[in-house]
């Protein structure tokens, strides 16, 4: 099998890319969830991230949006001590207060359709030849970033949310002769 050169690293990595990583997402949970996992992302290696990820769904009851929204400084600060899980107060600290911006979305429309809505409900495919022409962030990601920003979000600057974009599969950064592109798929 061909796949994208990052993914060759382990077996944590080649699974992220083979069954999640650019397949479009819609389900609130499983974008919610992946907005974390880039949060935790910032600074580290994705590896580091997938390594703590079984760690990260306990801790987070699933990513049940409800139940982190409801989190509390003093639950903050027991996660502060779990050696489980990426112990970063500020990136905590994101994951509850972006549960609450999702939580507390404008009646009328959800979070997932408000993000689809800014790739017209239909994944970019970016077809590159090679890893170093894949971008770290582009002008979606800038526009996506921003209106985040306004809308209350933490930690969602235009690289994380870049990787979130792709994670999510509104942006398909397959590389082009990876068995896993859209085109390339069977």
């Amino acid at each position: 099998m061909k796949r994208c050169a990052w993914a060759e690293t382990s077996d944590l990595m080649r699974n992220y890319h083979d069954y999640e990583w650019g397949r479009p997402q819609r389900d609130p949970q499983k974008l919610f969830e992946l907005l974390c996992l880039e949060t935790y992302q910032a600074g580290l290696s994705w590896q580091t991230v997938l390594n703590k990820r079984a760690a990260f769904e306990t801790a987070f009851d699933h990513y049940n949006v409800e139940r982190v929204a409801a989190m509390t400084a003093a639950d903050v600060d027991r996660l502060m001590t779990n050696a489980s899980i990426i112990r970063n107060r500020l990136k905590l600290n994101a994951t509850v207060n972006n549960a609450r911006v999702i939580r507390d979305w404008p009646t009328g429309s959800t979070f997932a359709s408000w993000l689809w809505a800014f790739v017209n409900d239909q994944p970019i495919r970016q077809a590159w030849q090679r890893a170093d022409q894949v971008p770290a962030t582009n002008d979606l990601a800038k526009q996506v970033s921003k209106a985040m920003k306004k809308r209350g979000f933490k930690f969602v600057g235009p690289t994380t949310v870049y990787s979130y974009l792709q994670a999510a599969g509104l942006i398909n950064d397959h590389l082009a002769d990876c068995d896993w592109a859209p085109e390339n798929l069977k």
